[in-house]
């Protein structure tokens, strides 16, 4: 089958990316000929060594769109989207289904204004998880264009039978895995490394990890690799502030820039555990890139509780601590590294099942299902 996929974000790298691979990949190995449409400024950050057409109208950067940029970016981007609908109705021809890998209800929108609705192959919008702010927009989008039979809707949840439209699928998020490094499982040494890794935002709350991590007492050596990229000037000077505060301390290394690709993977694969102590109500229902990183390099957690609470009550992935309460996070980052070695069969197997559950192989499958 020839599927086409339409992409239009334009990132520096990140998950973003890392998802478009899985897309890629993982449909090449089931035998799928894959083909990208991408807007006429679009810059991959890898070479898929696929074909490419470009589309008239230029792609905007999220990452530069602040205040009244925002604003013109949001109604440039509107107008953009429209023309990009309009070429793929006219390019249809030449795929077999169409997947959209990263959308919002503004996507479904705009598809209402345009031909690309009446489309005769299927059409694929994958929508990465759905707020309750925004179920109510996203619903009213979906039930407006049930009378278009090609348009499906695969939202990716891990909680089923949530929304009950026939348009709507869906389907549980894959892991993200070694795919420029070969997997091997480290060996736990004397030190245990635990990392904390990913885009450096305020709301993830890294300085209370700090100050709980550093003034506590533990029975095994251990050290922490923080790890954060920013997109914008303020997140780097207050990342550069954490640094300066805490540089002097033995049990902690910092590493200020992005990691993309086979570093990143390399990054993740060097550490024993990964901490994930941020909490936000978002973090219940979208899914965590972070998380599914974890399951997929087989690397244990400290979490909050409000990170995919569906996916934590059902393994034992490491231990969690009801977010935002430090003395939990206290309790439970104790527990986590003077027991790790007891524990780690227990946090191993647990790993070993979630990722059987949500490979992107699996994945893959079910999304396949969708383009006939």
């Amino acid at each position: 089958m020839r599927i086409a996929i339409f992409e239009n974000i334009m990132t520096q790298g990140g998950h973003e990316v890392d998802f478009d691979r899985i897309l890629v990949e993982e449909l090449q190995a089931l035998g799928h000929e894959i083909n990208f449409y991408v807007p006429q400024n679009f810059i991959f950050q890898f070479d898929y060594k696929l074909p490419v057409t470009k589309l008239f109208g230029d792609a905007v950067l999220y990452s530069t769109s602040r205040g009244l940029k925002k604003i013109f970016s949001s109604v440039k981007r509107e107008i953009n989207r429209q023309r990009w609908y309009s070429q793929l109705f006219d390019a249809q021809k030449n795929f077999d289904a169409l997947i959209v890998p990263t959308s919002t209800y503004r996507y479904l929108r705009a598809l209402r204004h345009s031909s690309l609705k009446k489309i005769s192959v299927p059409l694929i919008f994958i929508l990465h998880g759905i707020n309750p702010s925004e179920r109510e927009n996203f619903l009213n989008a979906a039930e407006k264009l049930l009378p278009y039979p090609n348009v499906k809707l695969c939202v990716l949840t891990l909680s089923q039978n949530f929304f009950n439209l026939p348009n709507v699928h869906e389907i549980y998020p894959p892991t993200y895995t070694p795919r420029d490094v070969k997997f091997f499982r480290r060996p736990v040494a004397e030190e245990l490394l635990v990392g904390f890794f990913g885009q450096y935002r305020r709301e993830k709350k890294l300085r209370d990890l700090l100050n709980v991590f550093v003034n506590a007492n533990y029975t095994r050596k251990v050290r922490m690799i923080v790890q954060g990229s920013t997109m914008h000037e303020e997140d780097a000077e207050d990342f550069e502030k954490i640094i300066s505060q805490y540089k002097n301390h033995g049990g902690l290394t910092f590493i200020h820039k992005g990691l993309i690709g086979a570093d990143w993977q390399r990054a993740i694969l060097n550490v024993d555990a990964l901490l994930m102590p941020y909490s936000s109500p978002r973090y219940r229902y979208h899914w965590s890139a972070m998380l599914f990183n974890a399951i997929g390099f087989r690397k244990p957690i400290i979490a909050s509780s409000d990170i995919n609470p569906e996916v934590l009550k059902k393994f034992r992935l490491g231990e969690v601590f009801t977010g935002g309460n430090l003395d939990e996070l206290d309790t439970a980052l104790k527990f986590f590294i003077d027991n790790f070695d007891e524990n780690f069969s227990t946090y191993e197997k647990n790993l070993d099942a979630a990722a059987e559950i949500f490979s992107p192989q699996n994945f893959a499958r079910r999304l396949s299902e969708l383009c006939t």
